[in-house]
């Protein structure tokens, strides 16, 4: 069995070697056939096809048919780009092939050169600035950028003419001390004086010294300020106009002088109390918080910053109380959206603002020069002297603001109050410059008004407790008409009283005090006009019905004249209780029209007392007319007027001129209505008492002395019924 299957084995493996060798024979006949045609770069596929080698490419393709195509090299580096290098890396084409390298100032972490893909890329940063290269000049320092390096001035050093800094060529110089000039047009020992000694410190001036240089300045600007001389003589335009300049070129020379100062932060305490505080950094980011005992900053870095990054950044704050000296006086300037708040809050026109210095002044500097408004706010907590406000004051945030004629006052634009506890007070600001806190004052109403009104009301008092003594103790004059004297002149000596010691508000809270005194002047005043309109019925019945019965009695008077204001107060308290007392005065709330309940009886007396008053005059020309047709017409007029504006006074018509004070800015209607009626008591003792025959005669006896002087023709003897009735035919003796 073995020997026949041995031989199929044989003969198949014959078989195999004889296909083998044609097949060969053939394969050979192609090659040596498409090697003629075939172009470089390019193998033969068959008779009548060729293949590109890895990295090259016809037109047609990898595989390509016709003879005039050639394999040309991939650019596999693109556009578009084939293969992907990572970050920081480049892709370097070769012929038919590729490479990757990091790119300049990265280097791969085994040191070598070259890489194919992605995923052995581990290039990193290289430090020039380590390298050991010289590659910064002398004068600067390096710094390692990410992939590439800076040349930066050293400390004290500033870049030469025609050079940046931080540029690979930098090159720099030491740094001189800055110019600073006194400011025009000014005349001043003190000063002069000053701008001395700088010149000195220019002289002198060294980088490596320029922390001692900075310590001098300061002190030579304490020993100005502290005996400044002339400058207080100086006329304040002057003298805010040196503030300006000062304030401005005291900022310059100190950032100037910072930016050569070692270290990264200096505080300097000067023995006049003057503080500076320094911080000085490369690099930073997010909020920085500096300050020292007067003051303390919270402010973006990128804020002290600014756009040109060209050397360390200064963030100072320079704190002096020398510097009140230099800005007393100075004016506050407030927004007129702040005006109109005022005018609400205070229910009054704003006039003015007087601005007192509580802090000191802190000088706000930063490497970043442009900074009348800033990307982002910045936070002030300043120090200074507790106080309270009072009425119409408040603490507010000022800073120096240059005027367009480059003279100063304080303003508050763009600076926000936050709040004030324990002796500080927060500001937050969107700009930079001096900043001070002040207590401002608010000037709501005219001081000469308030002080024709004290005056007045003072004199008023004096005369209206004339009038009572004399009413009370002069019995000639005893009346029914004098009992309405009486009590006119009782409630308006009340009331004045009361105006005069309470009226203002103090404490700035409604408490119960506030609501009292407001409730006895609302009583007293409405109980004053009820006697002003008893006095127009007692006018009535002794000019018009002087035939025609008596007037009103005593028990009658006294209930109109105390029982009605009684009656309306009471009402008013019990609907709106809240009504009386405001924050600045003790007076009657405006709000939900509380006023009217004073102002509608009065305006309601006032124009019936007018109403008398045409009516007295009329039937007055009348009886002059029938008593004595003789009496000459100027004669006759005297007599009318001065009787006119007697009544006038005596029925409260002057308080016409506060009715029609629709707008308490018309000044004009403000002091006429404030001198009539603050002398409202005057006119009633020299109409009722000094004009008064009886009266006079009275006085004579109790002084023990005659007088010859001569009188008006008008009296206001009430004696009795009958007497009354024959003395209204009378004008020398008619119920004046």
């Amino acid at each position: 069995m073995g020997g026949p299957r041995r031989r199929r084995s044989f003969l198949l493996l014959l078989q195999v070697l004889g296909v083998s060798l044609i097949l060969l024979e053939v394969g050979s006949q192609k090659t040596s056939d498409c090697a003629r045609w075939c172009p470089p770069k390019s193998t033969c596929v068959n008779a009548t096809t060729c293949r590109c080698f890895p990295g090259f490419n016809s037109s047609s393709g990898e595989i390509f048919t016709s003879r005039l195509e050639s394999c040309d090299d991939i650019n596999e580096c693109g556009p578009p780009p084939a293969v992907s290098c990572g970050k920081f890396a480049d892709c370097q084409n070769t012929e038919g092939s590729f490479y990757c390298t990091c790119i300049q100032g990265y280097e791969l972490a085994s040191r070598g050169r070259k890489f194919r893909n992605e995923s052995e890329n581990t290039c990193q940063d290289v430090d020039e600035c380590s390298s050991g290269q010289p590659m910064c000049h002398e004068s600067t320092i390096c710094i390692n950028t990410v992939g590439s390096y800076k040349c930066r001035c050293r400390r004290g050093w500033v870049p030469k003419p025609g050079y940046q800094n931080r540029q690979p060529n930098t090159t720099c110089e030491e740094m001189s001390f800055p110019t600073w000039t006194p400011p025009p047009g000014i005349k001043s020992q003190s000063m002069s004086h000053f701008f001395e000694r700088v010149q000195e410190l220019h002289r002198d001036f060294k980088p490596a010294l320029a922390q001692d240089t900075m310590q001098d300045l300061i002190k030579s600007v304490d020993e100005m300020l502290e005996a400044p001389r002339d400058l207080e003589t100086l006329p304040l335009p002057e003298r805010h106009l040196m503030a300006t300049h000062f304030l401005l070129g005291y900022e310059a020379v100190l950032r100037t002088l910072a930016k050569a100062m070692p270290g990264a932060s200096f505080t300097y305490l000067s023995p006049s109390n003057t503080e500076l505080s320094l911080m000085i950094q490369e690099r930073g980011d997010g909020n920085i918080t500096m300050g020292q005992s007067h003051a303390r900053m919270l402010l973006d870095w990128a804020v002290a910053t600014g756009a040109r990054d060209s050397g360390p950044t200064v963030m100072g704050i320079l704190s002096s109380c020398n510097m009140q000296k230099l800005l007393a006086n100075a004016s506050l300037e407030l927004e007129p959206e702040k005006k109109v708040e005022l005018n609400k809050i205070h229910q009054s026109p704003f006039r003015s603002a007087e601005p007192r210095l509580l802090s000191a002044v802190n000088l706000v500097f930063l490497s970043n020069t442009n900074t009348e408004k800033l990307d982002s706010p910045v936070t002030f907590a300043f120090s200074h002297l507790p106080e309270t406000p009072g009425p119409r004051q408040e603490l507010i945030c000022a800073f120096w603001k240059s005027d367009g004629n480059s003279s100063g006052h304080w303003a508050m634009t763009g600076c926000q109050t936050l709040g004030t506890r324990n002796g500080s007070t927060t500001c937050r600001c969107n700009h930079l410059s001096s900043f001070a806190i002040l207590m401002a004052h608010y000037d709501i109403e005219d001081q000469k008004l308030a002080l024709i009104t004290k005056l007045g009301l003072v004199l008023s008092l004096v005369c209206l407790l004339l009038c009572i003594l004399t009413f009370l103790l002069v019995r000639p004059i005893q009346g029914s008409r004098t009992t309405v004297h009486l009590h006119l002149c009782i409630c308006l000596f009340v009331g004045s009283a009361i105006f005069l010691a309470g009226i203002e508000n103090e404490g700035g809270q409604v408490g119960l005090r506030c609501r009292l005194v407001a409730v006895l002047l609302h009583y007293f005043f409405l109980a004053a006009f009820c006697w002003m309109s008893l006095e127009g019925v007692e006018l009535y019945f002794l000019v018009v019905r002087v035939f025609q019965g008596q007037g009103l009695s005593k028990w009658q008077l006294c209930l109109i004249g105390y029982g009605v204001p009684l009656l309306i107060v009471a009402i008013s308290a019990a609907v709106n209780s809240e009504g009386y007392g405001r924050t600045l005065y003790c007076w009657l709330n405006p709000a939900r029209g509380f006023l009217w309940s004073f102002l509608g009886p009065v305006t309601f007396i006032v124009l019936c007392n007018a109403v008398v008053f045409v009516t007295t005059v009329w039937k007055l020309t009348q009886k002059f007319s029938e008593i004595n047709p003789d009496m000459k017409k100027l004669k006759k007029a005297r007599v009318l007027t001065i009787t006119a504006v007697a009544q006038l006074f005596v029925l409260g018509s002057t308080w016409v001129f506060g009715l029609f004070l629709f707008n308490p800015q018309s000044w004009l209607l403000s002091y006429t209505f404030t001198i009539l009626n603050c002398l409202q008591g005057l006119f009633l003792f020299v109409l009722h008492c000094l004009l008064n025959k009886k009266v006079r005669e009275e006085y004579r006896r109790w002084a023990g002395r005659v007088t010859a002087n001569r009188y008006s023709e008008f009296t206001t003897s009430t004696s009795g019924t009958s007497h009354n009735q024959t003395q209204a035919h009378r004008p020398s003796e008619s119920g004046m």
